[in-house]
């Protein structure tokens, strides 16, 4: 396990941290069966993976790791350090589209749910 965070690594969680992002607790560096997640949350049950330059050449083993999360239940997301750097209110907007709750049903005047 790693000490000191990349760069990319430090700004998504410096907006993930303290339920900052939609009031959901992240964990970084959470040991997850014989793997380390980047950044995972319980409720929703996510695993989000920043992967650098390197990741093009383990593909296969990206594989397991995000079967692995999904057979534990885990919804993972991927993103690039690139995107991070370049673009981290895309990230943000992406991750809320997978961690929004869905709206409230419209309610009658009569205070009955609407068909």
């Amino acid at each position: 396990m790693r000490c000191e965070p990349t760069e990319p690594e430090l700004r998504l969680w410096l907006q993930l941290r303290a339920k900052r992002f939609n009031g959901i607790k992240f964990r970084k560096q959470k040991v997850v069966g014989p793997y380390i997640a980047d950044f995972s949350a319980r409720e929703p049950m996510l695993v989000i993976e920043l992967d650098g330059d390197s990741h093009g050449e383990r593909h296969d083993y990206d594989l397991r790791r995000t079967q692995f999360f999904e057979k534990q239940g885990y919804q993972v997301v991927r993103f690039t350090n690139a995107d991070v750097l370049g673009n981290l209110e895309g990230v943000l907007e992406s991750l809320m589209n997978l961690t929004g709750t869905a709206p409230l049903p419209t309610l009658s005047p009569n205070g009955e749910r609407t068909q």
